[in-house]
């Protein structure tokens, strides 16, 4: 672990994350806070069940999500990229950290205490709106995973979450969309209730109709609309492109 400049990171920040959501005032405001520290690969920065105070702002880099259940197994909750916040929760009802949030790239992050975290959003109450609906972002995404767990077969679950993450993480490229997230089959298949040799064969046939194409951790959606319709929604409206190129 290593100092960086406070600058680090500081390129637009993707759709969707805490940072891209704040005002500009609220946004320096926060970054003004805390500390900058740079991690490699594989840290773990939260440990599920443990106490913490910290609450962690990317601004470069990506995090897994994870946590382990009572007979061991272990699933991938969610992917945190820059202008994401990790730990808020812990903070905000005191209650020990529910999940494991472990570096996939080197890192940069800002360390700021809960309390000042805390203060803050009183000082910022438009920022705290926001976190509020970021938090409610959140369980509608976990809830979305539950129903189509319940509602659909592995097939149509996996197209599912394929074209969620590109649109929320996924870069436009000469090939397609990539995910833009270094995913493992195993992690994959954790964040659809499925095994790793199901989506191994999924992908496959997913493959053949030439709707994806895959590498190592890597997946690329190369028919958009074909992968969309595959999974049983809507098309998208023209030019509604999921991915930008950030």
């Amino acid at each position: 672990m290593r100092r960086v400049p406070a600058s680090s990171g500081t390129s637009p920040w993707p759709s969707g994350t805490f940072l891209k959501r704040l005002s500009e005032p609220s946004r320096q405001a926060l970054l003004a806070l805390g500390v900058t520290r740079t991690y490699p690969a594989d840290h773990v920065l939260i440990r599920q069940g443990d106490a913490g105070n910290l609450v962690f702002v990317l601004t470069h880099g990506l995090v897994k999500v994870t946590a382990r259940t009572e007979n061991g197994k272990e699933a991938l909750l969610a992917v945190r990229v820059r202008g994401d916040v990790i730990g808020d929760m812990a903070v905000l009802d005191g209650s020990a950290r529910s999940a494991t949030a472990l570096t996939s790239a080197a890192t940069v992050i800002k360390l700021i205490k809960g309390e000042v975290f805390l203060e803050y959003l009183r000082r910022y109450p438009s920022a705290a709106l926001t976190l509020s609906t970021l938090i409610s972002d959140r369980l509608r995404w976990a809830n979305q995973r539950r129903l189509e767990f319940a509602g659909y077969d592995s097939d149509v679950c996996l197209a599912r979450l394929l074209l969620a993450v590109a649109a929320r993480h996924g870069r436009l490229g000469p090939e397609g969309v990539d995910l833009g997230v270094p995913l493992t089959q195993i992690e994959l298949g954790g964040l659809i209730g499925a095994k790793e040799s199901t989506v191994q064969k999924i992908l496959r046939a997913l493959s053949a109709r030439g709707l994806v194409r895959t590498g190592h951790r890597r997946v690329i959606v190369t028919d958009l609309a074909g992968l969309t319709a595959f999974a049983n929604l809507p098309p998208l409206p023209l030019g509604n492109h999921p991915a930008k190129p950030y």
